[in-house]
């Protein structure tokens, strides 16, 4: 079996900064395992691993594999790039649906788009928040409702308040108005407390990669699985498991992966939670992509690292 691996580069249409790292391109690895194309892709900022880090252990992986053995594997996004890459994909029941909207930018730039927008406003949208003043990104809510109020909100926090300054915040918002906050605080405990005391729905996302003992109360209304982040699709499906055994939905999510990651998750969402759009508007930050006109993945572009 030929086993290939790639490394590729996406410029960005603008920088994007996660949790102080700032990016001017997406770069990952693409591995091409006999018919099978998977992608290994750590996030930067988000990740603990950094891609040289990826990259080094999945050749390992792989000149071992090459020679009858198997090395166990410690980076999450290696783990899903090698397990999705020999999946036995299932035929799936369900198109999968599209991705909700994902707003980023100053409050200013959100609401000028959201303007844009006139009456025809999505049932849901997403908005990164606690990057900004507060009293500008409360206005900036405030505004997105009075235009559109049939509109939901899922806000993501990505980890960055303090308990009190989460309090604070979601004490001003109508729980009707918000489907849930994901990772409003760094820790459970500290998520679990504003979401009891504010009753305002919340959801935990890269907490799940990070903390294994938490448990379901009742103001926990969703999982974003990011797989890159996590790691084995068998600990994906765990979560999958538990939260659908406890009533909460399941939102697969991406870590801005390339057009053939993206790809891989919405297969996934259709699977594993066909009812919930996926959280997987991410592909309009490049202004490149890794296929061809006819949504192959273009090797002519892409830098060889490995290969059997």
């Amino acid at each position: 079996m030929d086993i290939t691996l790639y490394r590729y580069q996406l410029p960005l249409t603008h920088p994007l900064t996660f949790h102080n790292q700032t990016i001017q391109q997406r770069e990952g690895l693409l591995l091409h395992w006999g018919s099978s194309w998977s992608e290994i892709a750590p996030l930067p900022g988000f990740s603990r691993e950094t891609l040289a880090e990826a990259e080094q252990e999945t050749i390992a992986f792989l000149t071992a594999f090459k020679q009858g053995k198997t090395i166990p594997v410690i980076y999450p996004s290696v783990q899903f790039g090698l397990d999705c890459a020999r999946r036995s994909w299932p035929v799936l029941k369900h198109t999968p649906l599209p991705p909700y909207l994902l707003l980023q930018g100053t409050p200013e730039d959100i609401i000028w788009s959201w303007k844009e927008w006139l009456y025809d406003y999505p049932s849901r949208v997403k908005l990164k928040v606690a990057r900004y003043p507060m009293r500008d990104e409360l206005a900036m809510i405030r505004e997105i409702i009075r235009l559109a109020p049939k509109t939901k909100l899922i806000l993501d926090a990505n980890q960055l308040w303090t308990r009190e300054e989460a309090w604070t915040f979601m004490s001003h918002l109508d729980p009707a108005r918000i489907e849930y906050i994901e990772d409003p605080c760094a820790t459970y405990a500290d998520i679990r407390a504003v979401a009891s005391h504010t009753g305002i729905a919340v959801a935990l996302d890269e907490i799940l990669s990070a903390e294994t003992n938490w448990d379901f109360f009742p103001q926990l209304k969703g999982l974003v699985l990011k797989p890159t982040l996590i790691g084995s699709l068998d600990k994906c499906q765990e979560l999958v498991k538990k939260a659908k055994a406890n009533g909460v939905k399941v939102v697969i999510s991406s870590s801005h992966e390339s057009q053939l990651g993206n790809r891989l998750l919405a297969l996934l969402a259709a699977e594993w939670s066909p009812e919930q759009a996926p959280g997987l508007d991410t592909l309009r930050y490049f202004s490149g992509s890794v296929l061809d006109d006819k949504q192959q993945v273009d090797t002519k572009q892409l830098q060889l690292v490995w290969q059997s």
